[in-house]
């Protein structure tokens, strides 16, 4: 007899039959049934049998991991006929009465009963010795045998379904993390080079240049903007997932209505010919993170550029009214399909029409976090004219107000 070693070379099957609750009850059963003094499952190969599971009443010695020489079993025959063997005395069977195995491990009743996987692949033994004889080749107890056989070959195929699917699931999570790693890393490397550019378009802006390098350079910065709306864009998406959220700072701001038209006017230079017409009604001060407000009007504005009808004017409106700040942008084009508003918030997604004006999926999501940043909603309402998201906040009265 071989005593395991502190990691097996079959501890995965050994591992397999211990995360099961069923297999020591069903070994306990037929303890409990038959009356004999050890039962196990035994992992069977050409070479090998090895103990994974035991119930020991007569102290015959083997634990999990624990071998005996493959060919001094009788569970070396079901292996190799594939069929079972079942002993009522072994001092009465004709077949096994000289037989050396009995009389090395000292037991006159014996069954085994072969374990199949659901391919047919042959793992092992459910098996039982008594140094007693026992009626065993009664049908019922034979039933009872080859059930519990077919039970622990299901538990091993649904254990290793499992094992594998964890396995692809932690995967998958720790590919998520370095990803998001990745992109945390890239979108923060990447605001330098943004820097760098509008510091030297502000340089060529005070220089003495002709009107079409004040063009090009109004491009240049629209297009400069937009990239650091990604870059600020997937920094925000990195800090939600590493749960330190978007960070919100309200104060009174007579500027949203300017800053809007700002980010408006920037849009439009890159877009002329996409009418964007804008409606103002802030006659007093806006509660708000101006920033985050003026990110999430540049998310939604670029959202109705990109799927909007192109030449058909984008509306916006930012107003307010009974104690709410409301802003709107409404475009043209076709409907968002029903199945894609359960996921139209979400990172990443993107739909499939007019792919090569896409960006990263991110607009939305980042747009929604930062109403919820604000007490504040996000909707959209979708036909086949036109669709429109308004994002409605609480606007409290300003302190000076109060005062």
């Amino acid at each position: 007899m071989n005593t395991a070693s502190p990691t097996h070379d079959f501890q995965i099957d050994i591992d397999a039959i211990r995360r099961s609750a069923v297999i020591p009850t069903l070994l306990e059963t037929i303890v409990l049934a038959t009356g004999m003094g050890f039962a196990a499952v035994a992992r069977v190969t050409e070479s090998r049998w090895v103990t994974c599971s035991a119930v020991d009443n007569i102290a015959f010695g083997l634990t999990p991991g624990d071998e005996l020489e493959v060919e001094s079993t009788l569970c070396h025959e079901v292996r190799q006929t594939d069929r079972e063997i079942v002993i009522d005395d072994v001092n009465s069977d004709q077949s096994y009465v000289n037989h050396p195995c009995p009389a090395r491990y000292g037991f006159r009743g014996y069954i085994s009963v072969p374990i199949r996987r659901a391919d047919g692949s042959f793992f092992g033994t459910l098996c039982a010795i008594d140094p007693q004889p026992h009626k065993l080749s009664d049908e019922r107890m034979l039933d009872m045998f080859r059930l519990f056989a077919r039970m622990i070959g299901e538990i091993l195929d649904a254990d290793e379904v499992l094992t594998e699917s964890q396995g692809a699931l932690s995967h998958e999570r720790d590919l998520a993390e370095v990803q998001e790693q990745f992109i945390a890393i890239l979108a923060h490397d990447l605001r330098n080079p943004v820097s760098a550019l509008l510091s030297g378009l502000r340089l060529i802006e005070r220089q003495k240049v002709d009107a079409k390098t004040v063009e090009l350079v109004g491009l240049m910065r629209a297009s400069v903007n937009r990239m650091g709306l990604l870059i600020e864009n997937l920094l925000d998406q990195a800090r939600k997932r590493s749960g330190g959220g978007i960070v919100i700072e309200r104060r009174d701001t007579d500027d949203l209505g300017a800053s809007l038209s700002q980010i408006a006017s920037e849009l439009q230079t890159v877009t002329p010919d996409q009418p964007i017409k804008m409606t103002l009604d802030l006659p007093t001060p806006v509660r708000c993170d101006l920033a985050r407000i003026s990110q999430l009007f540049s998310n939604l504005l670029g959202n109705a550029v990109t799927h909007g009808d192109s030449g058909k004017p984008i509306e916006v409106e930012a107003r307010l009214s009974g104690g709410d700040f409301i802003l709107s942008v409404t475009n043209s084009g076709e409907r968002i399909p029903d199945d894609l508003l359960p996921t139209l918030f979400m990172p990443f997604e993107r739909t499939n029409n007019r792919p090569s004006r896409e960006g990263l999926g991110l607009g939305l999501f980042i747009a929604m976090e930062i109403a919820k940043g604000h007490d504040g909603t996000l909707t959209v309402a979708s036909n086949d004219l036109e669709t429109a998201f308004t994002f409605r906040m609480p606007n409290p009265p300003s302190r000076s107000a109060e005062k």
